[in-house]
């Protein structure tokens, strides 16, 4: 986990170099007629959607956990599961991956490579490339590490993996440091681990552009829509966490990076707004390319890790009701909702 939280560090390290060198000297001329350009206006409805967004990351895993039903051996959990996996899939598709479809397009940008090929495309699929990759080798990794100290505790490793009742449960024959916790469970870790890291890029890019605006009819609809973003990605995230049986410490420290991410790129792009001009060639470029990075791993970590892993795993495939039911709870609810959402933010 400290592996985890140093990474996210550095990357918001390294974002906020990269938005500090944004003001190019080249740039399309901004839209100085647009009547909802207010930034007086503006700043008050930044403000409200920090507190608003910080609120709802921090409160929902609280009220989550006091909720037995959601508990991750219930048959609800996994229908809320399946509807998070949606809302993460469907801002995949339909939010983050049209916006760098735009930006690497744009007319602001050199004809010659930005128009003659699709970095957009060519990007996503490395990340989808890249996030298999840091998957399976941290899984790798981790396997390798605990049934090395297993086996330097010269405590027994007992994969055992028994279906009861339709849910996963693991038993190992210690309960220390050194005790085997199972292949699924290491799973279950690396999955909450890569994709925190997919929504924390995604949040601080999508908090940039909202902070930098004064387009007060823009951040008004953006303000509520990622409200609701973060509710359902932090459901999404929360069963990972839940299902990885981290420590208290641990979880609190990836419910922290991930209630914090969004607002911190608000108030990041509230102090850049002098700088930050969103139609200059390095601003459009660097968050297209962060969009289109981002978009990649929050693909393959919907389809691969949460949709098919549950889709395919016994307890769906033990129980065709239910299985339809996670059906509805995707294409109708999570992927359907969140791609109307699109109509207005």
């Amino acid at each position: 986990m400290s592996s985890n939280s140093k990474t996210v560090s550095i990357f918001i390290i390294l974002l906020f170099m990269i938005c500090l060198c944004t003001k190019a000297l080249s740039q399309c001329e901004d839209e100085t007629n647009n009547p909802c350009n207010n930034k007086s206006k503006a700043l008050p409805l930044k403000i409200i959607g920090i507190a608003a967004i910080l609120m709802t990351g921090v409160c929902l895993p609280l009220i989550t956990r006091s909720i037995p039903a959601l508990s991750p051996d219930r048959s609800l959990f996994v229908i809320v599961k399946a509807f998070a996996s949606g809302i993460i899939l469907a801002t995949a598709f339909m939010h983050v991956l049209p916006d760098s479809f735009d930006m690497l397009r744009s007319s602001c940008l050199a004809d010659n490579p930005w128009q003659k090929f699709p970095f957009t495309g060519f990007v996503a699929m490395l990340s989808a490339i890249f996030t298999l990759m840091v998957d399976s080798m941290a899984t790798s990794v981790y396997t390798k590490n605990t049934v090395v100290a297993a086996e330097g505790g010269h405590e027994p490793i007992d994969q055992e993996m028994a279906v009861t009742g339709g849910g996963l449960h693991f038993h190992g024959h210690s309960h220390g440091q050194n005790g085997a916790i199972g292949r699924q469970l290491l799973r279950y870790r690396v999955v909450a681990m890569v994709l925190e890291l997919g929504i924390v890029v995604h949040s601080i890019v999508i908090g940039l552009g909202v902070g930098a605006s004064s387009d007060v009819c823009t951040i008004k609809p953006l303000v509520a829509a990622l409200c609701f973003h973060q509710m359902f990605e932090g459901m999404g995230l929360g069963g990972c966490i839940l299902q990885a049986e981290y420590k208290r410490l641990k979880k609190t420290v990836m419910i922290f990076f991930f209630s914090v991410t969004t607002p911190f790129g608000i108030a990041l792009g509230i102090v850049l707004s002098k700088t930050y001009k969103e139609n200059s060639p390095s601003a459009l470029i660097t968050v297209g390319l962060l969009n289109t990075s981002s978009s990649g791993l929050l693909i393959y970590m919907a389809l691969v890790d949460l949709l098919a892993a549950d889709f395919m795993g016994p307890k769906l495939q033990g129980n065709i009701k239910l299985q339809m039911k996670s059906y509805a709870a995707v294409l109708l609810g999570g992927a359907g909702g969140m791609s109307l959402m699109a109509k207005w933010a």
